[in-house]
């Protein structure tokens, strides 16, 4: 539910978590480390209350967790927002590395799937009784098993 804190809106920690995808807990872990600052609370009940400007940096924080991003990132990305202008080319190297980061990940994978493959195929080749189709799958298999080092 949204409400009203003077002339600015506010949101519940479970609209917060809704908004941003991340977790109640996530949210009271970052508070408590320092990466969102102290969240105002509600005077009647005690419970946070996130205003807009909060909520769009928050709403950010989830996109960049989603990317599988590092805290120590989060906070170089949060302390670059300054509005310095040389940090354009700050955040655009945080930016870059964890393409990379995400570019070896995905590379990781296909080897994972390619390997997986692999085995349902030989598999499938013992199922139709193919020992020939086996014996060629074999020495793949062997060579997937080694790019999953």
């Amino acid at each position: 539910m949204t409400t009203t804190d003077g002339d600015r809106a506010s949101v519940s920690i479970q609209d917060m978590s809704k908004i941003s995808g991340l977790s109640e807990a996530t949210l009271r872990y970052y508070e408590k480390i320092g990466l969102i600052g102290p969240v105002p609370r509600d005077e009647s009940s005690g419970h946070r209350r996130y205003g807009g400007h909060a909520v769009v940096m928050i709403e950010a924080l989830g996109c960049l967790r989603a990317t599988g991003m590092s805290l120590q990132d989060m906070r170089d990305y949060l302390r670059f927002l300054d509005g310095r202008e040389d940090n354009a080319a700050l955040m655009r190297e945080l930016f870059e590395r964890n393409v990379s980061r995400i570019q070896e990940e995905i590379e990781r994978m296909h080897v994972r799937r390619r390997y997986l493959a692999l085995k349902a195929e030989l598999w499938a080749a013992r199922e139709r009784g193919d020992a020939d189709g086996e014996n060629r799958i074999v020495p793949e298999i062997a060579a997937a098993r080694e790019d999953l080092r």
